[in-house]
């Protein structure tokens, strides 16, 4: 049966549509963390998932690159359609998809590289052929992170603040020029500052790029996402659920599905 929460399945104010998920479901070993979850991405807008703890998201969030696959055991059935393009298919390169669909982590994790290296590590791996320098400056503008270590480059990323490195490891994202970025908690382990200059940079970066993130902070997703989608357990078979799927503000404000209701006011979760 049509699952009517899924509201944002039937479109979005006229936007592109991205990436698809069609039935899908993946399996740690035998155990069943995702099921027949079917939603759809859109362009130039960032995507919300919520939910509590264990019920799939970040499951979710890392079948769009096919980051599970590095997991022993790993079974995946569905689909995920990438303009049109099946990403499971057997003809596909996993290494390809994941340049063209980046991923930012929930802890930063620059590499034990200068902050330059960090940046051209991407592009140098790839062949990029262009002015490395200007790759390098134009990443970290976009990053929002140029200012502050303009005059340091060659300094080894470590050194940075949590909130300096978490966005130096979006400019090193950006700096393959992928078309999705995917975010699992990317402010949970930064102070409120830092976290508020990430979520600034995440309005910026949709002007270019797609975006799909996780976090367990509600209040987060009603300030930065254009959709939100929610997640939770069904206790059958204790495996996540996409449950309801719409434009943020309606599902925050109006939402369709009891158990959406009780997990924004608190009532589970």
């Amino acid at each position: 049966m049509k699952n009517e929460a899924l509201i944002a399945n039937e479109g979005f104010d006229g936007a592109a549509e991205k990436m698809e998920s069609i039935a899908l479901s993946l399996y740690y070993g035998n155990n069943l963390a995702i099921q027949d979850v079917p939603m759809k991405v859109y362009e130039n807008t960032i995507t919300a998932l919520i939910g509590p703890s264990g019920c799939g998201k970040s499951t979710l969030l890392r079948s769009f690159n096919r980051m599970n696959e590095l997991i022993p055991g790993v079974k995946i059935e569905g689909q995920v359609l990438f303009h049109g393009e099946d990403l499971y298919a057997k003809d596909v390169d996993p290494v390809a998809v994941r340049r063209r669909i980046g991923m930012v982590f929930q802890k930063p994790n620059p590499f034990p590289k200068s902050i330059y290296d960090n940046v051209a590590f991407g592009p140098r791996i790839y062949g990029y052929q262009g002015d490395l320098d200007e790759l390098v400056e134009d990443s970290l503008k976009d990053a929002a992170i140029w200012d502050e270590v303009k005059d340091k480059l060659d300094s080894n990323g470590l050194e940075l603040s949590g909130g300096q490195q978490q966005r130096l490891c979006i400019a090193r994202t950006i700096a393959v020029k992928p078309e999705v970025i995917l975010m699992d908690e990317p402010t949970s382990a930064l102070d409120p500052i830092a976290a508020g200059k990430i979520e600034d940079l995440l309005q910026e970066l949709k002007e270019d790029y797609t975006i799909l993130i996780v976090t367990h902070n509600m209040q987060q997703a009603a300030r930065v996402s254009d959709l939100t989608a929610f997640m939770m357990i069904e206790e059958e078979r204790r495996s996540g659920v996409l449950v309801e799927y719409n434009r943020t503000n309606e599902l925050f404000t109006n939402p369709i599905v009891q158990s959406t209701q009780d997990y924004i006011t608190g009532r589970f979760g």
